[in-house]
């Protein structure tokens, strides 16, 4: 059992994803509006994502890096709707509990320190542990909906935490908006970016709804499995 998943982006027309650069290039507020059409309340994003809009400037500094070892989750309070924060090694500093009424859930692997969970407990923060030398997604999925009674679930960059619920096959629908500019700069991350093997096929995808939104174009894909 694990949450409907939906990965939504907005991009340049060269599919690149830099948020200063989407800014500049959206003509309105066409993404967010999207966002709520899909009716997912809860949303995820990488570590990288949640450094640049929600969490501390200054990075969490484990006291005893002794890890947890295992897989646990705390949660700090039931709620509608998480702003999950996948943060691998207990990186981020927060220094609020929710964000636009979402509770804060932090996940890391179980190499990330005690002392990190321990902090977030006592901050009143929801989160969870599990997966050896990396994040055991398809696990955390499992838990969110089991546990934290996730039902539907925005998965909203960056393009490596995308890439890799894409490797994953845990993503059930991309929503995926191209706004009216091109980027164009090297080395600007992808809509879906980071997978290492060079072999892998494409994903192919089925076009389900296409719709024009302002100046930026609006389409949903399904997966051909």
């Amino acid at each position: 059992m694990k949450p409907y998943i939906i990965c939504h982006m907005i991009a340049s027309v060269d599919g690149r994803i830099d948020c200063d650069m989407t800014e500049q290039i959206e003509g309105g507020n066409e993404y967010y509006e999207a966002l709520e059409a899909l009716n997912c309340p809860s949303m995820l994003m990488g570590r990288v994502t949640m450094q640049m809009h929600y969490a501390l400037p200054e990075p969490f500094t484990a006291p005893n890096t002794t890890p947890i070892g295992h897989e646990a989750f705390h949660i700090a309070r039931k709620a509608e709707a998480y702003c999950v924060a996948i943060d691998t090694h207990g990186r981020l500093a927060w220094g609020e509990t929710e964000f636009d009424a979402q509770a804060l859930l932090v996940i890391t692997d179980e190499e990330c320190p005690k002392a990190y969970h321990d902090r977030l407990t006592e901050q009143g923060i929801s989160w969870i542990a599990t997966g050896k030398n990396g994040i055991n997604l398809a696990r955390a999925m499992e838990l969110l909906a089991t546990e934290f009674g996730i039902e539907r679930l925005a998965v909203t960059g960056g393009g490596h935490i995308n890439g890799a619920f894409l490797e994953a096959e845990l993503l059930d629908e991309v929503s995926f908006m191209v706004a009216p500019g091109i980027d164009g700069r090297v080395g600007m991350a992808a809509v879906f970016d980071g997978i290492a093997d060079k072999n892998r096929p494409a994903t192919r995808l089925h076009l389900e709804s296409v719709k024009q939104m302002g100046e930026s174009v609006w389409m949903r894909y399904t997966f051909k499995r």
